[in-house]
């Protein structure tokens, strides 16, 4: 199994258990697909905004055209929302974060790239790419970059402080709960490129020292799963947040300011 899908698999597996649950995916394709249908998920939507899709692609499982950076569900619609390798393609990867968050009720699971310190030496030696040609390339220079047009998109690679600055921004009331996972496939050039010989070359020599390397730093990995789980009300309330019942809102705890702040 290649090492991006095994990857996939096992981060849904271990941090997604409840196999009834009702799953977003978002960004999905035949991938997701197959790999939800393996692990035994039953109540699957799969959405993207790939105009070439359509539900008999998907059967048995639902099927939408939404965008992750807007989508049309209700709070808390979905008990888990998952996406894998299609953040970087959106032009507000922060948004579709968020999204993910606001629609879902237990937690979301995402599967991006890390930006390591090694992945970021990489980049600078020419050894990976910050823009995603190939992909439009290969999908007749129509489809395939940012928001799924024929402009190649930036790969945004994510940090665990970036993860967690983002949603306690987004929703400053609770305390968070964050897990990782760490995995590695080995970066390569794509093999079609014509000057990339030497390179991959270069990379076919040093990929053992690569793998030793990760094993020792395994924060140092590409590939890079968070899961965010949901918060509680009123468990996970910060102490100065209270929640008003009759009214459903959130509003500042004047007594913990009181204590706090206040002179004796």
């Amino acid at each position: 199994m290649n090492e991006r899908i095994k990857f996939y698999q096992e981060s849904v597996s271990s941090l997604i258990t409840y196999k009834e649950a009702s799953i977003l995916i978002c960004g999905g394709g035949d991938l997701d697909k197959t790999i939800f249908e393996k692990l035994g998920f039953i109540d699957v939507t799969i959405c993207n905004l790939d105009s070439r899709l359509d539900e008999s692609r998907f059967n048995p499982y639902k099927w939408k055209f939404e965008n992750a950076e807007t989508l049309s569900f209700d709070n808390s619609s979905f008990d888990y929302v998952v996406i894998h390798a299609a953040i970087h393609h959106a032009s507000l990867p922060h948004k579709v974060i968020t999204e993910m968050y606001r629609v879902a009720k237990i937690g979301i699971l995402a599967i991006e790239a890390r930006d390591s310190l090694l992945m970021q030496m990489i980049e600078k030696i020419g050894l990976t790419t910050n823009y995603e040609h190939a992909a439009v390339y290969y999908n007749d220079c129509i489809y395939g970059g940012v928001n799924n047009s024929d402009i190649p998109n930036f790969v945004y690679r994510w940090t665990e402080r970036e993860i967690e600055k983002c949603i306690k921004s987004f929703a400053p009331h609770f305390i968070h709960k964050f897990k990782y996972r760490y995995g590695t496939a080995f970066p390569a050039l794509p093999s079609s490129e014509k000057k990339g010989s030497l390179k991959l070359y270069f990379l076919k020599v040093v990929q053992p020292f690569y793998y030793i390397f990760v094993k020792i730093f395994p924060k140092q990995k590409n590939l890079f799963a968070f899961y965010i789980k949901k918060p509680n009300i009123p468990d996970d309330l910060f102490p100065w947040i209270v929640f008003d019942e009759k009214k459903q809102l959130f509003r500042f705890n004047k007594e913990w300011g009181d204590q706090k702040f206040k002179k004796k």
